[in-house]
């Protein structure tokens, strides 16, 4: 009875959490903003750094090339259309009846 009782107290507890026809945010672009404001933290924070010496401004240089984003190449794999070489199930032979 216990198991019942501690069951329904969950599921309610969820369905007051998650209510239908919520809207979510899109995920992705949460991503990609979060990401953008944490890439503009750490350039600004680099560009503060005072540098006297050539390695000091070869090193600046090469963490900028770093940050920068590149776009995706191509179309990703689970985006493509799967192929089929073989039926499936397979036919059965003719012998088998």
């Amino acid at each position: 009875m216990f198991l019942v009782v501690r069951s329904v107290f969950w599921l309610t507890v969820a369905y007051m959490v998650i209510k239908p026809g919520v809207d979510f945010a899109d995920a992705q672009q949460v991503s990609s903003q979060a990401m953008a404001a944490g890439q503009q933290v750490i350039a600004e924070q680099i560009q503060a750094i005072d540098c006297d010496s050539l390695q000091c401004l070869g090193g600046k240089a090469v963490i900028a090339a770093a940050l920068q984003t590149s776009p995706p190449v191509g179309t990703p794999m689970h985006a493509l259309p799967p192929t089929r070489t073989a039926p499936i199930p397979r036919p059965r032979p003719d012998w088998a009846g």
